[in-house]
């Protein structure tokens, strides 16, 4: 069994168990079929993978690694807000009708800021930092811009990150250790799926900026299973795991702004059959 496998299916479990039922409240989330879609929730959900040991890709059903890497390319390195440069619909119920999602997510990672060293964007600051002072606390970025989240289709939900690098007494490579802060997350649709994406952008940072990957700890605020999930879930999480696959990322690519989704795959990943036709709440 994944380490991600344990941390997933630990996390259903105490959700079901110990979490809090909104059914009842005033909630903002629907089904399609306009009805109010209840969870099941817990406060400060705090998961911790060490990305040296294993990629953390569930292994009870797959995770769709390219499409999850086109996403993150989406938002940090072509830094959109428009579907149409995205290579999947995950994103089409928030756009409108020229495309666009607002100001969100790449469209704040594109824009640009004053610093002492010049004219940057956020990712380009993250990696400036990386290489030329890695051991500052003040690397980090932020969508959750308040003044801007009125032209936001949908407020963030994976809002910031911080990053933080260590060194091993008499290792010569640094180690980049990542915090993915979200203020909600729907735990059957996302949770894998934002896990992994994090995990692959670590990796290409690292890579870009001679390091070694270490610890990505994800904190959830609001972790929740929708009440149509709840039977899926509780079947998902019975399901035998299998071992963690392999990750490989092309070393070629020394660029971060030269990665596709082609230059990440799993190898070995074997897993249990994929959910159809899963609910969405939006």
């Amino acid at each position: 069994m994944s380490l991600a496998d344990t941390i997933f299916i630990n996390m259903c479990r105490d959700i079901l168990e110990n979490g809090v039922s909104t059914e009842g409240e005033k909630v903002r989330p629907h089904w399609a079929d306009g009805s109010s879609a209840y969870t099941i929730k817990k406060f400060g959900v705090v998961s911790r993978y060490r990305l040296s040991e294993e990629f953390p890709a569930i292994t009870l059903r797959r995770t769709a690694i390219k499409s999850c890497t086109d996403e993150i390319l989406w938002i940090w390195q072509k830094k959109s807000n428009n579907i149409h440069e995205l290579n999947s619909h995950i994103w089409d119920e928030w756009a409108d009708e020229t495309g666009s999602i607002g100001k969100a997510y790449g469209y704040q990672m594109g824009v640009k800021h004053q610093y002492k060293e010049g004219r940057m964007d956020q990712v380009d600051r993250v990696i400036y930092d990386l290489k030329h002072n890695p051991f500052s606390r003040r690397i980090m970025t932020n969508l959750y811009v308040h003044q801007d989240l009125s032209e936001m289709n949908l407020y963030p939900c994976a809002h910031s990150m911080t990053f933080n690098v260590t060194q091993k007494p008499g290792e010569e490579k640094l180690i980049l250790n990542a915090i993915l802060n979200q203020r909600s997350q729907d735990i059957l649709t996302a949770n894998n799926w934002n896990v992994c994406q994090y995990a692959v952008l670590m990796h290409m940072l690292a890579q870009v900026c001679d390091m070694e990957v270490g610890e990505l700890v994800h904190v959830i605020a609001d972790a929740h299973i929708y009440d149509r999930h709840i039977p899926l879930v509780e079947e998902l999480i019975t399901r035998k795991p299998y071992e963690a696959p392999v990750f490989w990322l092309n070393p070629e690519i020394k660029d971060f702004y030269q990665f596709t989704r082609d230059d990440v795959r799993l190898e070995n990943y074997v897993t249990g059959p994929q959910i159809e036709d899963i609910p969405v709440a939006v």
